[in-house]
């Protein structure tokens, strides 16, 4: 049986970057490459209703194998990874037995990385590390879920002396671009619960996450040449900085952690006669986050009034909501991954999302859906990077609570 760092190896040598912004789904072809081999390879280790949609979800069943009804639980990873950083051509760097130091990542380049950076890093002292070359980023967002639910699905299916309940695996794309349920088919995956694991520190647990928005500024402004452009010039660049400036100082995410929220400018261009800002906007708090996007739309009125009608356009596209609302009543299921985690020496830390994951949208689709660690910290950059006894730990968790799913009822 292939182990959880050999299966991740493999995977994250695969190019599945998402892309932002498209309108094909999967938004990148290459995504299908990784479902493909996660598809032979769910068959191969006997695997049942081994399904991959046109849509690229795949889908498959770990039968019961007790003469009982209990509930069914499902699993859930996404395959792509983040726009933000090149995913292809990942050259993995491995510190067996880490010294607590710091870590060239790219002696060419210079790039390092050490506790003084990232103070985490203190806590893997002694254990082997995988991180990432400083080219690329490492692709454990989430290919280390993926490699985890492979790894325990395999150990099932050739361990019939453990005893589950049917357990449902679940692959999907697009994640990163927030399009990671547009398609999921709910009933035909076939889980009254589930779980993503495709959180960071080993330990995690989640079930609150923001609130999201999208905020897009188009500012259109007039080019005159600069020498005779009094009162005539209306510089968009200058309008949108201006637009930036009226927004909270300090709801920013560099200013911002725990419960806090924020807008945060994510890209920007233009020129002087037009200028596109794209923002998203964040909170836990569902009232803060309604006041946040009020202000949001604020702006492009005290705009439009200075420099006239049609300047400013605003746009406000909810993405996701707190998925809390959605999983407390079945707090079963953090009570079962907390004694898991325990079970299996690693503490638990219930802790808030700074972001959202497919299982915010799917618990709002009737799939409620907290998030698990994968073990992996610094996601979608160069100085990402994965604990694979971390790896070997969430195998054992998500095997426990598999387990624990045949006590419920009794």
């Amino acid at each position: 049986m292939e182990n959880v760092k050999e299966r991740f190896l493999r995977y994250i040598k695969i190019d599945t970057q998402s892309c932002d912004g498209v309108e094909q789904f999967p938004s990148t072809e290459k995504q299908l490459d990784l479902a493909r081999l996660l598809e032979s390879e769910l068959c191969a280790m006997g695997a049942s209703d081994v399904t991959l949609d046109k849509n690229g979800y795949l889908f498959a069943t770990i039968p019961s194998n007790i003469d009982r009804e209990v509930p069914t639980v499902g699993f859930i990873s996404h395959m792509d990874t983040a726009p933000a950083y090149s995913g292809k051509g990942v050259n993995p760097q491995i510190a067996s037995d880490y010294d607590g130091g710091e870590l060239v990542l790219n002696a060419e380049t210079g790039i390092k990385m050490s506790p003084a950076m990232f103070p985490s890093l203190s806590h893997y002292k002694g254990k082997e590390l995988i991180y990432t070359d400083g080219s690329t980023l490492l692709g454990a967002d989430d290919k280390a879920g993926v490699a985890e639910i492979m790894t325990m699905a395999e150990y099932l299916l050739t361990h019939p002396e453990i005893k589950h309940g049917e357990i449902k695996i679940g692959f999907t794309p697009d994640e990163e671009v927030g399009r990671g349920a547009d398609f999921f088919d709910v009933e035909r995956f076939g889980a009254r619960v589930a779980y993503t694991v495709d959180g960071g520190e080993l330990g995690e647990i989640e079930y609150e996450n923001f609130n999201a928005a999208a905020g897009l500024l188009t500012v259109h402004g007039a080019s005159i040449h600069p020498g005779s452009a009094k009162g005539k010039m209306k510089n968009a660049i200058l309008i949108g900085a201006e637009f930036e400036a009226l927004l909270p100082a300090f709801d920013k995410p560099m200013y911002t952690e725990g419960y806090e929220g924020f807008f945060h400018l994510d890209r920007i261009e233009g020129d002087v006669e037009n200028c596109r800002m794209e923002y998203i906007i964040r909170d836990h708090d569902a009232v803060k986050f309604e006041e946040k996007c009020r202000i949001f739309k604020r702006a492009d009125d005290w705009l439009n009034e200075k420099y006239g009608e049609g300047t400013v356009d605003v746009k406000v596209t909810e993405s996701y909501r707190n998925m809390r609302e959605m999983v407390e009543p079945h707090m079963y299921l953090i009570d079962i991954a907390k004694k898991a985690m325990t079970n299996c020496g690693a503490e638990p830390k219930i802790v808030a999302i700074r972001g959202g994951t497919d299982g915010a949208r799917l618990s709002y689709m009737g799939l409620p859906c907290p998030n698990l660690s994968t073990g992996g910290e610094n996601f979608h950059g160069k100085y990402e990077f994965i604990c694979t006894q971390s790896m070997e730990t969430m195998v054992e968790v998500l095997t426990d609570i598999a387990k624990q799913f045949t006590e419920i009822g009794r």
